[in-house]
């Protein structure tokens, strides 16, 4: 396979969609940039997005984030809610995970510049987080609505920032002006079949799973699912809308629209799916990075 030669330019800037499940595609993606030479010199990231992004920000490599992801108990993200928390499950036990691989790191003790994204409830706001304790930025990335609670953080009520933008081009740039923006879109296209917000009734955890059972016996929560089908249809739409609007230079697809948002999964098969559409995408890469004129570079490789 044919790498990057010196007479191109190796630098990129990341957006990271959300996608719960699906955003272990992601590290697959990271894992066929490295090896080809890439060297992406920013990355934002929106929920699952934001997880990859901040871990390989810090420094993990593709191989050891698959690793530390697929070693984790997946129930980590579905304990038993506290009494105040106005969401299905608690995110205690996923504190408690990434405290143990994160610390107390900051933004400022990234290698490279990082951001991810959240909706303010109070303002219906989006907040790009780019500064403070790493852990609390996460937190509030991926409390997907209803089903996570909503993490106060500096005054905000903070929730997963793909309520307003699930893939953060604008932001990509923000962080690196005048490279190219290569983005990485987990959510289907409105065209498309797919999986929705299932909730994972297959969960080992007994209370949790418990839980689960009565919440999905009840017409009422049957109802909830009619419902939010539809709003993962506005999502879908809103995603095409902002990649349309931000026009990243260019757009990969992982074929992740099989997979629930909340659905246990095999990590590894998941992370080889990234690695199948960065690897179709490897022409499109490499012209990409050619030293072309910016204008004409958004011009040729918009589009799908």
């Amino acid at each position: 396979m044919k790498r990057m030669t010196n007479r191109t330019s190796s630098k990129l800037a990341l957006a990271l969609g959300g996608g719960g499940s699906r955003g272990n595609a992601h590290i697959g993606v990271l894992r066929v940039l490295e090896r080809e030479g890439v060297q992406p010199v920013a990355v934002a990231g929106t929920s699952a997005g934001g997880l990859v992004a901040v871990f390989y920000a810090a420094g993990f490599k593709p191989d050891e984030i698959e690793e530390i992801f697929a070693n984790a108990d997946q129930d980590t993200f579905f304990g038993r809610p506290q009494s105040e928390e106005p969401a299905i499950f608690s995110l205690q036990k996923a504190e408690a995970f990434l405290r143990e691989h994160l610390g107390e790191q900051t933004f400022a003790d990234l290698q490279i510049p990082c951001a991810v994204t959240a909706v303010d409830l109070n303002t219906s706001r989006e907040v790009i987080l780019q500064e403070g304790p790493l852990v609390d930025a996460l937190l509030a990335t991926i409390a997907i609505p209803g089903v996570f609670p909503p993490r106060m953080l500096n005054g905000f009520r903070l929730v997963d920032g793909g309520v307003l933008d699930p893939i953060p081009v604008s932001v990509a740039r923000l962080l690196a002006p005048g490279y190219p923006v290569l983005a990485v879109a987990l959510t289907p296209r409105p065209d498309q079949g797919g999986r929705t917000w299932e909730l994972p009734i297959s969960i080992s955890n007994p209370i949790a799973s418990q839980v689960v059972e009565r919440i999905t016996r009840m017409r009422l929560a049957q109802a909830f699912n009619l419902f939010m089908e539809s709003v993962d249809l506005a999502n879908r739409a809103l995603a095409d809308l902002r990649l349309q609007v931000d026009a990243p230079e260019l757009v990969i697809y992982p074929p992740v629209s099989h997979i629930g948002t909340l659905e246990p999964v095999d990590v590894r098969s998941v992370v080889k799916l990234g690695e199948q559409a960065a690897l179709q995408a490897l022409p499109q890469i490499r012209d990409l990075l050619r030293p072309w004129p910016r204008h004409l570079i958004g011009r040729l490789w918009w589009g799908r």
